[in-house]
């Protein structure tokens, strides 16, 4: 048996991260075998950016409950790759307004035939798990309400 399952709730946070970087690496090699030279946690921002077509970085790390620095990060790689635009804002000047390149766009249907590949897979390992997705949203809720830390602080001061 796995220790992470064998010690219960203590190491629930680390297999959390484990699957979650399971998930994630699997996703990189399938997109380097398919030969796409993009990393998975930009998909989110490449289909933020198709739908509201211009965002600043504020805007996209709200909408996403990321942090900025680590939304700057991203960005900056997908800038490196020719993926993302930018300019000023025209009611205010010292925003930059975010934008999927020209060559994104072009390659937008074929992400998204990946991407679609992607979301697939991931419906059919959670089939057996029927109410996970609800589950995972109350956890989130729940985390987002009270968060972790809080929790923690107060069940200390209990002890």
């Amino acid at each position: 048996m796995d220790f992470l399952q064998q010690i219960g709730f203590a190491g629930l946070n680390s297999r959390i991260k484990r699957l979650s970087d399971e998930l994630l690496y699997s996703t990189k090699d399938y997109y380097k075998n398919a030969g796409l030279d993009i990393e998975p946690n930009w998909h989110l921002i490449f289909l933020l950016l198709e739908k509201h077509k211009s965002l600043t970085i504020t805007e996209i790390s709200q909408e996403l409950r990321m942090s900025h620095p680590a939304c700057v990060k991203i960005i900056n790689k997908m800038k490196k790759k020719g993926y993302i635009d930018t300019k000023k804002d025209e009611n205010d000047s010292r925003k930059q307004l975010l934008e999927l390149s020209d060559k994104a766009k072009n390659k937008l249907p074929e992400f998204h035939k990946h991407w679609d590949a992607c979301i697939k897979t991931t419906e059919e390992l959670i089939e057996q798990s029927p109410n996970f997705m609800q589950e995972l949203t109350e956890f989130e809720n729940l985390v987002a309400d009270k968060n972790y830390m809080e929790r923690t602080l107060k069940n200390f001061n209990e002890l």
